[in-house]
């Protein structure tokens, strides 16, 4: 895989998950008993902590973003498990998820490795 190719898996996987829980939630299959303010955190995280180091392809960032997906690969996985209604939904939104968190940790990799930055070896004790 090449940085350039991982850097678009992880942008897919970012902004398609953003538009897909905002069309799930609103449009596509809207549950009466979710409030706005639930859908604001879900959403807003997403828009405001990550944004800046994706857009700017730093490696860094791609790297913890990935634990930002958690509870969607959770909620995906719920649903996968006991809602036969929404489950094609909660296939596109596995999938993105994944996408991202494929995307994201390849270019932190190869881009980190293209910058010299690594993750310091701990020093083995003289005997």
């Amino acid at each position: 895989m090449t940085t350039q190719l991982a850097r678009i898996l992880a942008l897919i996987g970012y902004f398609g998950l953003i538009i897909w829980v905002v069309l799930w939630h609103t449009t596509i299959s809207p549950h009466p008993d979710l409030s706005v303010t639930f859908m604001l955190v879900i959403w807003l995280p997403w828009l405001f902590i990550p944004i800046k180091g994706i857009l700017q392809g730093k490696p860094y960032t791609h790297a913890w973003a990935v634990y930002m997906l958690m509870p969607y690969f959770l909620h995906s996985g719920v649903l996968l498990w006991a809602d036969e209604g929404e489950r094609w939904l909660a296939v596109v939104e596995l999938v993105l998820a994944s996408t991202m968190f494929v995307g994201c940790m390849y270019y932190a990799k190869l881009r980190g490795r293209e910058l010299g930055l690594s993750i310091r070896k701990k020093k083995e004790p003289k005997e």
